[in-house]
């Protein structure tokens, strides 16, 4: 089993910034690729960011390139989602998962473990 915990979310003005971090425990999290993920109010949940289990291969939904970057540091057994450049549009509950090994993973079902999730709101 691999527990993930995220924090960092919150209310913040558009434009603003905004650093979630998820912290996995259980598992030897070098062994895990990790995404986030988020859910608006009414909608499915979506992709958001993956990584690799050595940092080196990232991915990211279209509508966050340029704005969002996703990181790790496996000394630390955390994953990281720094957000710029914040829009309404990006309100929602974002949620970490751990994928056991093989590539990036873009579809939710392709992961194992997942957190409880952690609000972010932007206000315009």
């Amino acid at each position: 089993q691999v527990q993930l915990v995220e924090s960092g979310g919150g209310l913040v003005q558009a434009g603003g910034s905004l650093r979630l971090s998820c912290a996995a425990s259980g598992r030897t999290f070098s062994d895990y690729v990790m995404g986030w993920f988020r859910q608006a109010p009414g909608k499915e949940r979506e992709f958001v960011a993956t990584i690799s289990w050595s940092g080196g291969s990232t991915d990211y939904a279209e509508s966050v390139k340029g704005r969002f970057t996703i990181s790790r540091d496996n000394a630390k057994n955390t994953v990281y989602l720094q957000m710029n450049s914040l829009k309404p549009e990006d309100t929602a509950v974002y949620y970490c998962a751990a994928k056991y090994r093989g590539s990036i993973a873009t579809n939710d079902r392709s992961y194992d473990y997942w957190g409880q999730g952690t609000q972010v709101t932007i206000s315009s």
